[in-house]
């Protein structure tokens, strides 16, 4: 190889790199905050980060470091509080002995949901609601995942059966708005589902941005 060649090739792999940061960036803007269980009000995690593998570091409904072995008994976790592979099959394995441990089946879907392994998060997740119903964090959770496997309708779908379980669970809302305005470029449903988030978040700054972008989008389409 030349220096020539060299030298593109360097600086394809730069440029790479680069651009793919930048989309990661821009994924993660778009990517609500996520509530842990019980939590109602806060909200928590970060964006999500494919296998059963490592989750991330963070407080959130997937913190890895709770990840419980086989009996229930939660592990130490590893550097960073993420836990070891070791830890990770482990669980895997008590989930396919242990099938209707919900606990357990939730924990592994955060775990998948947080390493973006979205069709088993999403498999996960489905079972999980089989085993315990009307959960609106997960069904959000599970709307998530349904968008990022480009389910658009089933992800509204469950947003919406998330508020009927909950009319305050301001997520849902949030999370519908990202479908219905950056997915679906319906930006007039989403201003409407919108309003009702304002008025359920009206000083929460990731509302405030999100109102922002949709309201720039709209101009820009005007």
């Amino acid at each position: 190889m030349n220096k020539d060649n060299l030298l593109f090739a360097i600086l394809g792999v730069l440029f790479g790199f680069v651009a793919g940061f930048l989309l990661q960036e821009v994924m993660a803007a778009r990517q609500p905050p996520r509530r842990s269980p019980g939590d109602l009000s806060v909200p928590a995690g970060s964006p999500p980060g494919s296998a059963d593998a490592a989750g991330a570091a963070g407080p959130g409904p997937a913190d890895a470091a709770n990840a419980p072995a086989p009996g229930g008994a939660p592990g130490a976790g590893g550097p960073g509080g993420q836990p070891p592979m070791a830890e990770i099959l482990q669980l895997r394995t008590y989930v396919q002995q242990h099938p209707d441990d919900a606990d357990a089946v939730l924990k592994l879907a955060n775990l998948n949901y947080d390493i973006q392994n979205w069709t088993r998060a999403r498999d996960l997740y489905t079972h999980y609601l089989e085993l315990r119903p009307d959960q609106p964090d997960t069904m959000t959770d599970l709307g998530i995942t349904l968008r990022q496997l480009g389910q658009f309708d089933r992800a509204l779908d469950l947003f919406r059966r998330a508020q009927k379980v909950d009319s305050n669970h301001w997520q849902s809302r949030y999370n519908e708005v990202i479908v219905l305005a950056f997915d679906l470029k319906r930006l007039d449903a989403a201003e409407g589902v919108l309003a009702d988030l304002k008025r359920l978040q009206p000083a929460n700054p990731d509302v405030a941005r999100l109102a922002a972008e949709v309201d720039r989008r709209k101009k820009a389409a005007a």
